[in-house]
This record gives C-alpha cells, structure tokens and sequence, in this order.
C-alpha cells in the first residue's frame, strides 16, 4: 500500500488506534465540528486525507464528484455563470423520427401510432432511444449552438468527432 506509508517509509494504517478512528467517525456522523487535538487523531486525519487523495482518481467516487464540482465553480467564476439550461429527454415516443428508429419499417411514414403501440416499440428498442438522443444532440450542437462537425476546441481539450456516427 504505497499511498499509506508516510515519508519515513512506515505504513501507519497499521499504528492507528481503532477505538479512536470509531470515536471520530461516530462524532462525524453525528454532524460534529472534529478538529484532532492529539497524536493518535492527527494519524487518524493523515489516513482519512490519504484515502481523500486517492479517491480523487476514482471515477464516481465522492472525491472526484467533490473535484469535478470545483471545476465547475471554477469555470464559473472564470468565465461566468451559463445565461441558459436545456433540458433533453432521451426517451421521446412522440417524435417521428425516434419512433422511424424503433420500428421495423424501411420507409419513413409520417404516421403516429397510439400510446401503447409508441411505447412497446421504443421499449423493445433500447438502441433506437440512444440513437435519436444522439441525432437530437448532434442537431442541438450543430445548428443550435452553431459548431460545425468535425475537430472542434473544447473547454480543456481538443475534441473530435465520435467514430461511430
């Protein structure tokens, strides 16, 4: 375990007093200010920041949701705080073109089908709603936001265009 050892090369997990780390996550659970005020605490802080550290590079985790959310509030106050949101749905049964994606037909026939019939079409076609959402993101990207397809200069990146579309 490289990431618990400390710069003298001991591993200190192994010289925690667990009466002690019980005592301070109990205290924390219950919402308490804990500020460590001796040896044994400081050890069981030195654990808990290592653990922090190290799950920062964990996607998911709790850390890299923490990371990911500076980024943002930094960005914002960088560059400002977004003048509008939009919400997309990536299950529409109402739209033509989802429902073209989910049926089985080869020619596009502008005709809408009863409630239940849309419903059973795009429940047995996953792939067609994940389709759709993509042309409906392409669409919103390129005529919305006015980018052209292709390589494009992102916020922290280069991005290209994904190779399966």
């Amino acid at each position: 375990m490289w990431f618990l050892l400390d710069y003298s090369g001991n591993q200190h997990i192994f010289h925690l007093d667990s009466h002690v780390l019980q005592s301070l996550a109990t205290r924390m659970k219950n919402g308490e200010m804990v500020q460590p005020t001796n040896d044994n605490e400081r050890e069981c802080f030195q654990l808990i920041k290592d653990l922090d550290h190290i799950g920062g590079h964990v996607q998911g985790s709790l850390t890299n949701k923490k990371y990911m959310r500076n980024e943002i509030w930094s960005l914002v106050s960088y560059k400002g705080a977004c003048s509008w949101y939009i919400t997309l749905s990536p299950a529409d049964k109402q739209h033509p073109i989802s429902l073209y994606y989910a049926d089985e037909q080869r020619v596009f026939k502008p005709f809408i089908n009863d409630d239940r019939i849309r419903h059973l079409l795009e429940s047995k076609n996953p792939v067609a709603g994940a389709r759709f959402f993509h042309l409906m993101v392409q669409s919103f990207i390129q005529h919305v936001l006015g980018v052209p397809e292709g390589t494009i200069d992102g916020s922290f990146r280069k991005s290209h265009k994904p190779r399966y579309s």
